[in-house]
């Protein structure tokens, strides 16, 4: 079949089927997400020990962060390539295999001048990240049925959501900020904990982990499977990445789903040094107030997924959320020197909405480009979202050092606002609901 519009009326005469064994594929994936996305803050949510010990500057710190950004922008298209060309098991195996091999090499980096090794181990984990944050949106579309897509996706998101929880809340209890010998026994224990987890969870993917069931659970994948089997080559790849730079639905949903996550990588790089600034001594606080935001995000993925489920409301969805981020961040802005506890709860209101609102974007891309893979479409917005958070984390760390707080926030609320207007504009043309109807 051709990629024109017409394709989103054919209709399906192939057998559909949903498998219970969806369930358990969803299942690893949300762990191996887990597994990967819990290293990303491990480092920056405890700066001022990891500075400490290693004898570095906090800058090179906030890089153990930014580099997950940086390695995704080139890779995403070969990684793209991958999973529409491979199909999900060869993809997500790469990627744990990355995830255990640059968590082994972070074990032998406790020692104070081996920042370079445990930087090259969080460098690999970096890399295999791009293996992992295409996959919710294709593992929805090819397991399961119309009525569950947005959920699925949702907890798809729920994975990576959870381990950026774990890597706020663990780091902080297992590194202690004490003496060097204290700091070294804790980060050993951590690296440790971390490799063996990661190497569990790759022997549980390459004995159960499978790309695609037998038949197609939806009368869109049936579409997409036919589609698919006629595209397999690089050309009509870049032919898809053509088609969707020239949808202006899509570019304006990649540049205001860009400026929510990019601000929200920003927030989370620069956790610590924001709380510890207002509150002294409180690097277990940032932890469990990073946790509380993606916590909340968590609730937030899953609600809106089933919101989705139930009213297939995509557009209307997508700009209720983005506005209600903003008002959350607006909230955040004028409470955090008032009491620690306030920031716990004005940071769950926030991270309800900010971080609920990536399986939204996914979905909402999917419905723009449809029937263009959901991998390509979901890791172009993926790309996007890495260049904005190298943006913003440097610019919003510059606002914190000549400004208060407060107006370096009140930035970060006008960008938002900028997001709101550019969502608005996204045309609300569902092409994946035309195609089930």
């Amino acid at each position: 079949m051709s990629g024109s519009s017409g394709d989103c009326n054919v209709q399906p005469t192939q057998e559909i089927k949903v498998y219970k064994k969806r369930w358990l594929i969803l299942t690893l994936f949300v762990v191996y997400s887990a597994s990967n996305a819990m290293q990303w803050i491990e480092y920056s949510i405890i700066t001022n020990i990891v500075v400490k010990y290693y004898n570095v500057l906090d800058y090179v710190v906030d890089m153990t962060s930014m580099i997950y950004m940086i390695t995704y922008i080139p890779l995403i298209f070969p990684a793209s390539y991958l999973l529409d060309n491979f199909g999900l098991r060869w993809t997500v195996i790469i990627g744990a295999l990355g995830t255990a091999i640059g968590s082994w090499l972070k074990v032998f980096s406790v020692a104070p001048d081996r920042f370079w090794i445990t930087f090259c181990g969080q460098t690999v984990v970096a890399i295999s990240q791009t293996c992992i944050l295409s996959i919710p949106a294709r593992l929805a579309a090819v397991w399961f049925g119309d009525n569950e897509v947005s959920r699925a996706c949702g907890i798809g998101v729920f994975g990576n959501q959870l381990g950026i929880a774990i890597g706020f809340l663990f780091p902080p209890m297992l590194v202690p900020n004490k003496d060097t010998y204290e700091i070294e026994r804790g980060l050993q224990r951590m690296f440790y904990i971390v490799a063996a987890i990661t190497s569990v969870v790759l022997i549980l993917i390459l004995i159960f982990f499978k790309s695609a069931p037998p038949l197609p659970p939806s009368s869109a994948q049936v579409v997409q499977r036919e589609k698919s089997e006629s595209n397999k080559d690089v050309k009509n790849f870049f032919n898809s990445l053509a088609r969707l730079c020239s949808n202006r639905g899509y570019l304006l949903l990649l540049i205001s789903y860009g400026i929510n996550v990019g601000i929200f990588y920003a927030i989370s790089t620069l956790l610590n040094r924001l709380v510890t600034k207002e509150y002294p001594d409180s690097e277990e606080d940032a932890g469990r107030i990073g946790l509380t935001i993606v916590c909340a995000g968590m609730v937030g993925s899953i609600v809106c997924g089933i919101l989705l489920d139930k009213t297939h409301k995509f557009w209307l969805t997508t700009v209720g959320v983005y506005v209600c981020s903003l008002v959350g961040m607006i909230i955040f802005t004028f409470t955090l020197d008032v009491k620690i506890y306030v920031v716990y709860i004005t940071a769950g209101i926030l991270g309800f909405f900010m971080t609920g609102y990536l399986p939204v974007g996914f979905e909402l891309a999917a419905e723009l480009t449809f029937p263009e893979p959901e991998g390509t479409s979901t890791g172009l917005l993926n790309a996007v979202v890495q260049l904005f958070g190298i943006a913003f984390t440097p610019l919003y760390r510059y606002l914190l050092s000549i400004w208060e707080d407060f107006w370096a926030n009140v930035a970060l609320c006008c960008i938002l606002a900028v997001g709101v207007l550019l969502t608005t504009l996204i045309p609300n043309d569902l092409r994946r609901q035309k195609a089930k109807a």
